[in-house]
């Protein structure tokens, strides 16, 4: 079920359907950046702007703090109009570009949750305790899994909803990313546990969906989306115990990807695997386009496993990053 694509109506229109035009030619998919803008275009028509520039004022009125808004969110409208300034620069319109630093606090990075053994397992017994519901007959068949796959791959939650019948293989043990971060495409391989949950899963489940059917089908038939994957989740986090800070706060769904990478380094480690081969393995295996997303995951792992500093600086303390204040 693919995404409408939004339509601009304002004076910047043209421009606005330039920059995400631009951004897909390069390899992004642009879809929620190109939702946003449709709500600047709306800005646009509603404040009568009438000019084919970005002049100060519109652009403050825009990135102005609303309501109970988070910073957050204020910041997000920051970037959004920040980068039509700068795309309008380049192609010589006269626009202000809003400065770096200048409006608003820096908002320090989110630092993931790893997920204990017990929290997984006090998280695993919640979602295999669920029972059917009318409006929902295979839910408590399409979660279990669901989340099991993201954790035992490393999967983006975005890239498992997408899946399709054909592109998980219940025989050999693969699944096939088709459009991942950038649009790559990359075959992952599963454990043959988790193989043979997929296969039980297919032959109840997925017995009349066609091979280009959703492998996770929402009650409606479609697949389901993320932000309906993310309210459950926080309803089971609630049931098994985890604390969860709110949004912004976490633990996110992406956080299930963390500890399958933080997991998976500290195994290596243990057992005396070079790094120096084994982590473009794991790079390739999480769709990061180079090395530098994985770093991230060595600092991760000996944060919370102390013991293997040592071993890890030896082979990595080159480029192992710094944690920020």
């Amino acid at each position: 079920m693919s995404t409408p694509k939004p339509t601009y109506t304002s004076v910047l229109a043209p421009w606005l359907a330039g920059l995400v035009a631009e951004k897909q030619g390069t390899g992004y998919h642009y879809i929620a950046t190109a939702a946003d803008l449709a709500q600047f275009d709306r800005f646009c028509t509603t404040v009568g702007h009438a000019t084919g520039t970005l002049p100060r004022a519109l652009v403050e009125a825009f990135i102005a703090k609303r309501p109970q808004e988070t910073e957050t969110n204020r910041q997000h409208r920051v970037s959004l109009v920040r980068l039509l300034g700068e795309y309008l620069q380049r192609h010589e319109v006269s626009a202000y570009v809003v400065p770096r630093g200048g409006h608003g606090p820096v908002l320090a990075p989110y630092v993931p949750h790893i997920f204990t053994r017990a929290e997984l397992r006090a998280f695993f017994q919640t979602l295999d305790a669920m029972r059917p519901e009318p409006a929902a007959p295979q839910r408590h068949r399409v979660y279990p899994l669901l989340f099991r796959l993201l954790y035992g791959t490393g999967l983006r939650v975005s890239e498992a909803v997408g899946l399709t019948v054909a592109d998980v293989d219940t025989t050999t043990g693969w699944v096939h990313i088709r459009a991942g971060k950038l649009g790559k495409e990359r075959r992952v391989p599963l454990h043959p546990a988790l193989t043979a949950r997929c296969a039980a899963y297919a032959a109840t489940v997925l017995v009349a969906t066609p091979a280009d059917g959703p492998f996770f089908p929402a009650p409606h038939g479609g697949p389901y989306t993320t932000g309906t994957v993310y309210k459950a989740f926080r309803q089971w986090l609630w049931a098994a115990g985890i604390s969860h800070g709110g949004r912004g706060h976490g633990p996110r769904l992406h956080d299930f990807r963390h500890p399958f990478a933080v997991h998976c380094l500290r195994r290596w480690v243990e057992a005396g695997t070079d790094l120096s081969v084994a982590l473009p393995y794991l790079s390739a295996y999480l769709g990061h386009t180079g090395l530098g997303s994985t770093q991230d995951y060595l600092r991760l792992t000996a944060e919370l496993y102390p013991a293997l500093v040592a071993r890890l600086t030896a082979q990595f303390g080159a480029c192992i990053p710094e944690a920020t204040p």
